[in-house]
Formats: structure tokens, sequence, C-alpha cells
């Protein structure tokens, strides 16, 4: 009877524990989506509200500045309070970012839409991170690693390819796909709110605080960060420059395809980390392997310019999305392994929080060089000091006991 009663539990815990992990992810997903509409659309706002690159940039990198303080907040706060409420909060703040950008009649509304974008990824990743982890029936910390893998580059790579293609060929040009995805955030904050249960939430009181590192765990957690800031930056390249930067290369207004190339890393990424699930590769030595093909992929962008080449910038597309698969799954299934328990939100939070810093740095660097140099060869630099950041994190991964 007992072995029964065990067995008919673990079923009912299998029952609910699948459908919240796909519910938890799949809003991530979208919000991710939402988060990166915009990428292609760029050039075409510049063009319309006569602004440089540097605003460009900026405008991209007021999202990273926004998501660190929101980090800090709420990271903390879902530990505190659960993980659905931050969660459902972080869905409505992406609903209004999302509203912004349909709306948008100037470059003012660009920067409050980015904002709302960066509060509703810095309150939903950490929380959703910590979720997959509780919701995962397996207890096994490969799969949740996987699924936070893919929200984050298989979102960052269909907001793109859809914002694009919409674009291009819908109607409404810069409306229609903000309007879209904003009805599909509404249903999937519907979904989250009324059949997700409650995680996360501890006896503790709340208070406002940067993120805690556990010093037994500084070391790794430097190490991994470091490797999970480059890839990410390297793809950010990706979802704010290149666009431009393919659009000059090319001499193409054509916004499906500037959304097809951003989408091509991302989409070779999340290529990678599937196919990872049937050899598994230890951490280590997937994040090393990662960072150098995301080194020569970076240099290949950086090549790009001076040949005038599809083929060079589309190899380097790939060659940066399979190491930045490859890479980031291996970096967050070590994150999920060292994180204790009780410190997952606040540990993920600091993790996130240093990715965005160095996003931050790369993209308003593209900018800044811009200013005094041509988009290609600020972007080539850029590149080239990522991949130099790069081999340098992929030998700290060798030498590391």
């Amino acid at each position: 009877m007992n072995s029964v009663a065990s067995a008919l539990a673990g079923e009912r815990s299998r029952a609910r524990g699948t459908p919240a992990l796909l519910i938890v992810w799949g809003a991530w997903l979208v919000v991710m989506t939402g988060a990166n509409l915009a990428a292609p659309l760029y050039a075409t706002y510049a063009a319309r509200y006569g602004f440089s690159s540097v605003v460009l940039t900026a405008i991209f990198a007021t999202y990273a500045f926004t998501l660190v303080p929101s980090l800090i907040l709420f990271g903390r706060l879902s530990d505190r309070f659960g993980r659905r409420p931050v969660m459902v909060a972080g869905l409505a703040v992406a609903c209004g970012g999302l509203a912004l950008f349909a709306a948008a009649g100037g470059t003012a509304w660009l920067f409050a839409a980015r904002a709302l974008q960066g509060l509703a990824v810095g309150m939903i990743g950490g929380p959703a991170t910590a979720a997959l982890v509780e919701f995962d029936e397996r207890h096994a910390l490969q799969r949740p690693a996987l699924l936070a893998g893919l929200a984050q580059a298989g979102g960052s790579g269909a907001g793109p390819l859809i914002g694009g293609a919409f674009a291009q060929w819908g109607p409404a040009p810069r409306q229609f796909c903000f309007l879209v995805v904003l009805g599909v955030t509404v249903a999937a904050g519907l979904l989250l709110a009324s059949h997700v249960p409650e995680s996360g939430r501890r006896g503790e009181t709340w208070r406002i605080q940067w993120p805690r590192v556990p010093r037994a765990m500084r070391s790794d957690f430097a190490r991994v960060s470091l490797t999970a800031a480059v890839l990410w930056a390297a793809a950010a390249m990706y979802l704010s420059i290149v666009p431009s930067y393919s659009a000059k290369l090319l001499h193409t207004s054509d916004l499906a395809l500037l959304g097809a190339i951003s989408a091509v890393a991302l989409a070779a990424s999340c290529a990678v980390q599937i196919a990872s699930q049937r050899r598994r590769v230890p951490t280590r030595l997937a994040q090393k392997l990662g960072l150098g093909v995301l080194a020569a992929g970076l240099v290949a962008l950086a090549a790009a310019g001076p040949a005038h080449s599809l083929v060079v910038l589309i190899a380097g597309a790939l060659a940066t999305g399979l190491g930045h698969g490859a890479g980031i799954l291996g970096a967050q299934d070590e994150l999920n392994t060292l994180a204790p328990d009780e410190r997952r939100g606040e540990v993920t939070a600091a993790f996130i929080a240093c990715i965005y810093a160095l996003v931050a740095v790369a993209v308003v660097s593209s900018g800044l060089l811009a200013l005094g140099i041509s988009l290609s060869d600020a972007v080539g630099i850029v590149a080239l000091a990522l991949a130099a950041i790069a081999v340098a994190a992929a030998g700290w991964q060798a030498s590391a006991r």
C-alpha cells in the first residue's frame, strides 16, 4: 500500500511539475522575444527620428541599465514573497514596454520602452531561473539549465526574426509585431497566474540589498560569470548594432534579412543546447570549447566588414551562436550546481547582473567608437576585444581546479 501511495503521489507531483515548468519557461521565452523585437527596426527608427549610432546603442543599453537594478530588487523579493507574483508583475511590465513601442512617436518613447523591457526581464529572470529548478520533477540540474538557456537564446533569436518579418511584410510595420506579442504576453501572464503553484517563499524579512554570493563559491562564481558575460555580450552585438552594421555592409534595407542575420546566431545557440542533451559534456569542458568557438566567430564578424562578405558575416554568426550555446549551457549548469537552495534567487540575480554589465559596456563602446571611426571599424574593434576576453576566460576555465 505504501509503495502504491508513493507511486500515486509521484504521478501527481509530475502532473503538477511539468505543466508549471513549461508555463514558466514559455512566459520567460515570450518576455525575451518581446525584449528583442525591435532589433532589426533600430536603423528604421534612426532614419525616422534622426539619431546617431550613439543614441541607438544608448537606447539598447538602457535595457541593461534598468535590468541590473531590478535584479538587485527582485531577486531577493522572489525569495521572500514567492516566484509567481514577481513573475506575473514582470509580465505586466513587459506588456507596458510593448505598448510603448507600438505607440512610439519619438526617441524618448524608445528609451522609455527599453527601460520597461529591462525592468521586466530583471523581474522575471531570477525568479524564473529558480522556479525551473524547483518545478523540475526529475530533480536534475541539466534540464533547468537547458530550459533557461533556450528561453533566453530562443526568445532573443525569435524577437528579431519575428520583428523583421512582420515589419517587412506585415501591416503597420512599426506597430504590428509589438501588438501581436503584447497579446501573447497577456495570455502567458494569465496562464502563469492561474496554473503555476507558489514556490520559493521563505519566512525571512524582505529587504532591498545587493545580491550576495557565498564566500566559499566566489572564485568559481567569478569564473562562471565571466564566461557567461562574454558569451552574452557577443550575442548582444547581434541584437543591437550588427543589424545596422549589416545594412551598411550589404547596402540593404530589407528588415526581414537583417532580422534573420541577428537570429542566426541565437538559432545556432539553441540547436547546440538541444543537441548537447544527447551527449552530456562536462560543464567546464563545454565552457572552454564554447569560448574558443565564440572567439573564432567574433574574429569572423570583425573580418566581414573589410571583406564586404555576407558569407563571412553568416559564418561568424553561426560560430558565435555555436560557441554561445555550448558555453552558456555549461555555465548555467555549473551555476545551478554551485548555488545553495536558500540563496538561489540572490546568486542568480548576481550572475545575470554580471552578464548585463559586460553587455552594456560592449554595446555602448561600439556606439562611442562610431563617433570617430566607421561603424564597421567600431564593430570590428569591439568584436576583437570580446574575442580576447573569451580566450582569457577559456584559459581560466582550463587552469581552475
